[in-house]
């Protein structure tokens, strides 16, 4: 599998993002990482980087954190799926610690390929990548 051009982290834990981009980049997984620390940035980095030829390049792949401030990981997808993206569709993995079964009957209803349990390893990266990019 070549690298992909793009990944946007979504996450309000700093520690998180910096250890989940580390792991991203030593697996060679993608050229470049996008990191948001609520889903209001993610929202605005998705405007700016798939609508513009200049932006940074429309992320393939989007590593969703469910709790977070000022816009949580189901309220950005609520927003995601009212976007007019001409991009192919973003492959999105929703982490999580544990997820409510009101959550996740919600969660099933918007565009999510897979679930993935915090913390993130290699071999959960190396599983998401040969279910969705192989």
């Amino acid at each position: 599998m070549s690298a992909l051009a793009s990944v946007l982290l979504v996450d309000d834990d700093p520690t998180t993002n910096f250890l989940n981009k580390l792991l991203l980049q030593r697996m060679g997984v993608t050229e470049q990482v996008l990191i948001a620390e609520n889903g209001e940035q993610a929202l605005r980095t998705l405007a700016q980087s798939c609508t513009n030829a200049g932006g940074p390049g429309c992320p393939k792949l989007i590593l969703l954190d469910m709790n977070m401030p000022v816009l949580n990981g189901l309220a950005f997808l609520e927003a995601y799926v009212q976007m007019q993206l001409s991009q192919q569709p973003i492959v999105i993995v929703m982490l999580t610690t544990s997820l409510h079964p009101v959550d996740l009957a919600r969660a099933q209803e918007l565009p999510i390929a897979s679930f993935i349990n915090k913390p993130l390893t290699k071999e959960k990266v190396a599983d998401l990548l040969a279910q969705h990019f192989a």
